[in-house]
């Protein structure tokens, strides 16, 4: 969600003020952000097995095209990086996308309404074809709804909209704004639901609405925290930009500390559950997190506003 509207923004901008995309600056500018923490993980994956969370990996060729969402199934090592690829994917896809719509101004309404509603067709049939003991087989699942990018294209579809309306329909924008005070219960509710369909049997009901649904709560949500009328955008939470700014660094790496913590505690009987490595799992998650993002990270960054402007 907050990809589709923060990058959608970024494309859309000079689109509004009737100038071309600038691609070259885009596309390096996203892979100086993403790509350098990334390969330094990957290499860790590859050249130090011994430390994965599970034997099994994909082929390196898949993550380095970012395809590794592709046919995937749960318990394999580095299987986290999916919505990696499926952000990847977004970034190639979406200029190419505004290009055809910059040309043809009625795709604008036709293309978000075909993803969602062929979002909709398309996680109901791979469902149906999918049965399992009490509904829908898990396995099915995963390798066919959860983790493609075909049928989680709803939050990214719902934040380029949101942004295009900010860009291009700046009156329909300041309505909903001002209609943001009655969006955050509705948006709560609708998110809340959301996760309580994946508690129950896994049906073809959840598999069509679950997603969609999440999606809807965060775009409310997202609404709101942009709102001028609530107080949202002007709250400064202390320690919210630091964890922030680690925040990739930490989703790249957080399951080899997981793991390395779960053999440190075995090795010396701290039970899984308890306090003790509890604290050992939040330091150490975001210690490696800093670490990652002030040596790897952070000097790209760094590149990137010197030669990416």
């Amino acid at each position: 969600m907050l990809s589709g509207y923060l990058i959608g923004g970024q494309l859309l901008a000079p689109l509004a003020r009737e100038q071309p995309m600038n691609l070259p600056r885009f596309f390096s500018r996203r892979a100086l952000r993403i790509m350098p923490a990334y390969l330094v993980v990957l290499a860790v994956y590859f050249f130090l097995p011994s430390l994965r969370e599970f034997p099994e990996i994909s082929p390196l060729w898949k993550f380095l095209i970012s395809i590794q969402n592709i046919n995937l199934r749960g318990g394999t090592a580095f299987s986290h990086a999916w919505s990696l690829a499926i952000e990847d994917q977004f970034y190639l896809a979406l200029p190419l996308l505004l290009i055809f719509i910059n040309r043809w101004n009625r795709a604008a309404l036709i293309i978000p309404f075909a993803v969602f509603v062929g979002g909709l067709a398309l996680r109901g049939t791979v469902a149906y074809l999918n049965p399992g003991e009490s509904g829908v087989s898990f396995s099915g699942f995963q390798k066919f709804i959860y983790y493609p990018t075909w049928t989680r294209l709803d939050p990214l579809v719902f934040g380029v909209v949101l942004t295009a309306l900010e860009k291009f329909r700046p009156s329909l924008w300041n309505r909903l704004m001002n209609f943001a005070t009655w969006l955050w219960l509705p948006g709560l509710v609708a998110i809340v639901y959301g996760l309580a369909l994946g508690e129950n049997d896994l049906t073809i009901a959840t598999c069509v609405w679950q997603f969609p649904l999440i999606a809807v709560g965060m775009a409310m949500l997202l609404v709101c925290a942009v709102s001028p009328r609530l107080p949202f955008r002007r709250v400064e939470i202390p320690g919210a930009a630091f964890f922030a700014s680690i925040a990739y660094s930490v989703y790249l790496s957080h399951k080899l500390i997981i793991h390395a913590i779960i053999q440190f505690c075995s090795a010396h009987n701290i039970a899984l559950t308890s306090v003790s490595a509890l604290i050992l799992v939040e330091i150490g998650i975001y210690g490696a997190g800093f670490i990652l993002f002030l040596s790897i990270e952070r000097p790209f960054l760094q590149l990137r506003r010197r030669i990416a402007h």
